[in-house]
């Protein structure tokens, strides 16, 4: 039996769009006019009118945190009240309120950020938690999740004082000589490992949350660095509850797992333990070791060639030193495992780049799909690098909705001027393909589209930033689904309605070629399909 789908706007990786297309067994079995699918109807099979709706491939979401999604959906949201430091304090306040607290457990939030504060723009300390409680831990992520805050009793608990010696990779803050609660990046594990562990079954309760909300977004794959959102739960707990959940059938995103590993020793045993990129099924399938290179702008900890323009006192934190990077992506490359790093700072870009040239010179690879997540602060010498060594780009095309507002004002007019290039890159032949870093930001595939085709901020419009940066509505939805598909080895089974690909898609509410491009946002997400199967509805 086959599902006939006719009367539609068929976006198939091409143009013209084509009228209507056949499922059968869970993958495509043909593209093309409305005469031509009708005239294939056999008994028992099944017609839908698409009434002219848009149809194109599932989204691909290249890089996110699906594990850390559902975590974040189990915590305070605090994306939604940080319109000024009380209100954060207010929301973790309430949340606690109406949360029956076990022994041991601390109060979670994730996604203030003080660039958006009315008032005071500064972070919160130590002291601003503690109105929340002062006999509860608390701790709140910041939205980019490279910095958090803990209140006095997490202090206390974790044994921080002015004496504890500053992290490889990281920070620990200090006002007048005694810690004020902020973490940032490395330093942020010291914290995640005093926080008690959900088990096995809970994180694929988280799991399930998240996929439930990326099929809202109609996204059907992802590539998900999870590995790194409990330190203290092993990489086989997470792998077995993939697994357990894809045997259940319970699986509605296609997941291929960033690998975050923090040491050769670790990336050696996981190697040696038969893991390596490609191993696993369609469902659930090992992908690159992913390292994460520097922080992140808005806390000023990406980092930078130069001292940040706003803040001369610092250039950033390199989380790794070159001898490792050097160390880790040549074993990588030589073990056959891509690599992906995280790398926003242009002096971080240097070091990925240098140790990639190093690894390929010793161990060259043709097809070897190695990149970079996020690649946003750039130099033209570096964008050249890139191309020259047939790198991959993770571009965020959302985040420009944030960076916009601080991007000249963090790092000066000149390196501004050639950053976020990522169309630059599309002509020099690298692909691009997109995401959103959830829980970063939401995992809103046509808002990030939208972003990407603009370059303005969502809300206010603000831009167009380098608007010769511009994806044409083509190249936006390429950058979420053929170009994903191609960043996990998988261009020959989805990423496209084509026959004998998965039948993994979307139905939207209106064409994305025919509205303009400051409302791509708006249109709705109608219904979303994995496998043939419906996994999504809207209302």
């Amino acid at each position: 039996m086959k599902t006939i789908y006719y009367h539609g706007q068929v976006y198939c990786g091409e143009l013209p769009l084509k009228e209507a297309f056949i499922e059968a067994d869970g993958k495509f079995a043909f593209a093309g006019t409305n005469e031509e699918a009708l005239s294939q109807k056999a008994e028992g099979d099944v017609l839908v009118d698409l009434e002219g709706r848009f149809v194109c491939s599932g989204f691909n979401d290249s890089h996110m945190h699906l594990l850390g999604l559902g975590n974040a959906l189990s915590s305070a949201r605090l994306d939604g009240h940080t319109g000024s430091l009380e209100e954060v304090v207010e929301c973790l306040r309430s949340f606690m309120e109406s949360r029956t607290l076990r022994e041991n457990s601390w109060i979670m939030g994730r996604g203030w950020n003080q660039d958006y504060f009315s008032g005071e723009k500064r972070m919160p300390d130590r002291y601003d938690l503690d109105k929340v409680s002062e006999a509860v831990p608390v701790c709140a992520v910041r939205a980019c999740g490279h910095c958090l805050v803990v209140n006095s009793r997490a202090l206390e608990l974790l044994g921080v004082t002015a004496n504890t010696p500053q992290p490889d990779g990281g920070s620990i803050g200090m006002e007048k000589g005694q810690p004020d609660g902020r973490f940032f990046d490395n330093a942020m594990d010291m914290v995640y490992e005093a926080i008690p562990a959900p088990d096995k079954e809970e994180i694929k309760e988280m799991l399930l949350a998240a996929c439930r909300m990326l099929n809202s977004y109609g996204v059907t794959s992802c590539q998900t660095d999870d590995y790194c959102a409990f330190r203290a739960v092993p990489w086989q707990t997470v792998n077995e509850a993939y697994r357990e959940l894809e045997q259940e059938g319970k699986l509605t995103v296609r997941v291929y797992e960033q690998c975050n590993l923090t040491s050769l020793e670790d990336l050696k045993a996981f190697v040696e333990a038969g893991n390596r990129t490609g191993v696993g099924s369609s469902w659930f399938k090992l992908g690159p070791l992913k390292l994460l290179g520097d922080g992140a702008l808005g806390a000023r900890t990406a980092y930078l060639s130069r001292p940040y323009a706003d803040d001369p006192s610092t250039c950033g934190i390199p989380v790794f030193s070159q001898e490792t990077l050097d160390e880790m992506i040549g074993y990588a490359n030589e073990q056959g495992m891509q690599a992906a790093v995280h790398a926003i700072g242009d002096a971080c870009l240097d070091r990925v780049l240098n140790a990639y040239e190093k690894a390929l010179a010793a161990c060259p690879k043709e097809d070897h799909r190695h990149g970079i997540v996020h690649c946003q602060i750039t130099r033209p010498d570096q964008l050249e690098r890139i191309a020259r060594l047939k790198l991959h780009i993770y571009a965020q095309s959302i985040f420009l909705d944030y960076d916009i507002h601080m991007v000249k004002e963090r790092v000066g007019e000149e390196l501004a001027s050639t950053s976020y290039s990522w169309k630059t890159l599309m002509e020099k032949g690298v692909t691009v393909s997109n995401g959103t870093d959830c829980p970063v930001e939401l995992p809103d595939a046509l808002a990030c589209m939208q972003c990407a085709v603009t370059r303005t901020t969502l809300r206010d419009h603000v831009g167009p930033y380098l608007p010769e940066q511009s994806f044409t509505v083509q190249e936006a939805l390429d950058s979420y689904t053929l170009a994903g598909a191609r960043a996990s080895f998988e261009e020959e089974t989805k990423g496209r309605i084509a026959p004998g690909m998965l039948a993994d898609f979307v139905i939207l509410g209106q064409n994305p070629f025919a509205v303009e491009a400051e409302k791509i946002r708006e249109i709705p997400v109608e219904e979303v399909y994995a496998g043939g199967v419906k996994v999504w509805a809207r209302e």
